[in-house]
């Protein structure tokens, strides 16, 4: 079974930068894809960004495409979201996600286990 905690939210000004980080344990080879979502007040969880554990590649919404950069790191079994040029519209509890099969995508049914999540605030 794998573990997944969230940890780096907070509040942050527009404009302005966070990373978030997912650090997973237990059975840390037991998955193959890692995915970024985030649910704001009201909507929908929406897909952010996914990573492949192995080759390191990553897809990302339209919505932060140029402004998120995912990553990972198979010493530390972490997983990081950078955040820039933040805007009120992320606003959102984020989530991470594992994925036993590879296959990049942000269909959040795929996906088999979820962390408990961390709040990021846009505001001024």
């Amino acid at each position: 079974q794998v573990q997944l905690v969230e940890s780096g939210g907070g509040l942050v000004q527009p404009g302005g930068s966070l990373k978030l980080s997912c650090t997973v344990s237990g059975n840390t080879l037991d998955y193959e894809t890692i995915g970024w979502f985030r649910q704001a007040p009201g909507k929908e969880r929406e897909g952010v960004s996914c990573i492949h554990r192995r080759d390191g590649n990553s897809f990302y919404a339209s919505t932060v495409r140029g402004r998120f950069t995912i990553s990972r790191d198979t010493v530390k079994n972490t997983i990081d979201l950078q955040m820039n040029m933040l805007k009120p519209e992320d606003t959102a509890v984020y989530y991470c996600a594992i994925k036993k099969l590879r296959g990049l995508t942000l269909y959040s049914p795929l996906f088999d286990s979820w962390g408990q999540g961390t709040q990021v605030t846009v505001s001024s």
